[in-house]
């Protein structure tokens, strides 16, 4: 691997946004991370979880009024929010573990849906139109076209002319600010704030 000094300019463009800059350091630090990361997780899909997580945050703070100044010290900055990340991960993989232990055995599920369980779902689809309707195009784009229609990944990187890795850091931002909304919009539904 080759180290790529980092200077004012690239910072400022990585901020600014631009495709080329943000899929090359998407492209160098995920060999970073994923090198870090494999000797402390177990499977492909928590590496990949903490690995997106990671650029999510630092791109989010990169981007905030009192980010980064200096550019020499993205590299270590990246390393810090990916140890965050990573703590985060042991620690929510730990609750997980004691609250299956405290489970019975057996569970019964019916599977049938009752009239309230109907209603509840055409509301949450009704919220989720609604949602999909307030994000960026290019958010509800990806959303659409990866997770409701299912269409085939290599297929949206052609059309939009971008890697497989840059569509999963924008496929992730997408889910993000679906997120931020659909939590806004429980919010405003709870008792207290009506």
């Amino acid at each position: 691997m080759q180290f790529f000094a980092f200077d004012a300019s690239y910072l400022e463009r990585l901020k600014s946004g631009d495709a080329q800059t943000e899929e090359h350091f998407v492209s160098y630090f995920s060999e970073l991370i994923r090198l870090k990361l494999r000797s402390r997780l177990k499977s492909k899909e928590a590496i990949e979880d903490v690995r997106q997580e990671t650029f999510v945050r630092v791109l989010v703070t990169l981007r905030a009024e009192k980010g980064l100044r200096q550019a020499d010290r993205l590299g270590a900055f990246v390393n810090s929010i990916c140890n965050h990340v990573l703590l985060e991960h042991y620690r929510s993989g730990s609750k997980k573990e004691s609250t299956l232990d405290d489970e019975p055995e057996t569970v019964f599920i019916n599977r049938e849906p009752d009239a309230l369980s109907l209603l509840e779902t055409k509301d949450q689809q009704r919220i989720v139109r609604q949602i999909l309707n307030e994000l960026t195009e290019r958010d509800r784009s990806l959303l659409r076209s990866v997770l409701l229609e299912e269409r085939d990944k290599d297929e949206v990187c052609a059309e939009l002319g971008i890697s497989r890795e840059y569509l999963r850091v924008l496929i992730h931002r997408a889910k993000q600010s679906f997120k931020v909304f659909y939590v806004n919009r429980l919010d405003e539904k709870r008792p207290g704030n009506l």
